[in-house]
């Protein structure tokens, strides 16, 4: 279990390349998540279809046609962000609202680096407004704004230097990580569900009052125990899938919000 992400849409083999350097500041907002077809965060295009190359697999095939026919890969490639992930947060905060000037974010698993590129542009962390930290087992190419550790999360000393590394309580913690899969299907559930629990449990540790969580999690996925972790902690607690998710994927995220003291989260107890 490594803690990776799983944002790595656009990079690695087809994508669209990590791509040094900062955010552009490209495609951010609620007028800026829109295509230049104007057809909403990813539009649509012509399919392409590859021929068939020696040495290639079936599957690598697939999957590279599908890279060539997303619209989130070539709206990545055109905004200078790094994975077609970034649209899934981009959505997800348009709607929310929980990146603001200012905050301190912590996002974990990491690579290859889009949510913590629009993470920065919306609190400001290159303008010294805000702050992000981010932390994935893979390396991830620096960003303005964004302190980087390649580290496993589920390693015992991360915590204590994410810690370190954030200096204040954290406002939001983003979560996009997947579990390592071997292919078998209740081992790879029960991995899944330890790393959004990790994930949880560190996030009600670091977040001021008032903060938010928003992780990645699998349909049939989120263990009741989690549920009712966040629920004692947070106000409000709602499954939301964004249009970037591929449609015939389980990929959700839960978003928690409202994070609340220990005071008011005893009364919440007492009251129960």
């Amino acid at each position: 279990m490594t803690g990776r992400s799983g944002k790595g849409g656009s990079s690695g083999k087809g994508g669209s390349g990590k791509g040094k350097g900062g955010s552009s500041g490209k495609g951010t907002g609620a007028s800026g998540a829109k295509g230049s077809s104007g057809r909403g965060y990813g539009g649509r295009e012509l399919g392409v279809r590859l021929k068939s190359a020696r040495g290639r697999t079936h599957s690598s095939q697939l999957w590279l046609e599908r890279q060539l026919n997303d619209p989130y890969v070539a709206r990545a490639r055109r905004d200078g962000y790094r994975s077609r992930a970034v649209y899934k947060l981009m959505e997800i905060d348009d709607k929310a609202r929980i990146l603001k000037p200012g905050q301190v974010v912590l996002d974990l698993g990491a690579a290859p680096g889009g949510w913590s590129q629009l993470a920065a542009e919306r609190v400001g962390a290159a303008e010294g407004k805000g702050r992000v930290v981010a932390i994935d087992l893979l390396p991830v190419d620096p960003i303005p704004g964004v302190d980087i550790l390649q580290m496993d999360f589920m390693d015992d000393a991360a915590p204590g230097r994410l810690r370190e590394m954030l200096g204040a309580p954290a406002d939001v913690v983003l979560s996009d990580m997947a579990a390592n899969t071997v292919g078998h299907r209740q081992t790879d559930h029960l991995r899944i569900v330890a790393l959004l629990e990790a994930a949880a449990h560190f996030a009600v540790e670091v977040l001021t009052p008032g903060g938010a969580f928003l992780a990645k999690v699998f349909q049939g996925g989120t263990e009741g125990e989690v549920l009712n972790l966040l629920k004692r902690h947070f106000s409000s607690v709602k499954h939301v899938k964004p249009a970037a998710s591929r449609s015939g994927s389980s990929e959700m995220y839960v978003l928690a919000t409202g994070f609340r003291k220990r005071e008011a989260r005893d009364e919440v107890e007492q009251g129960s």
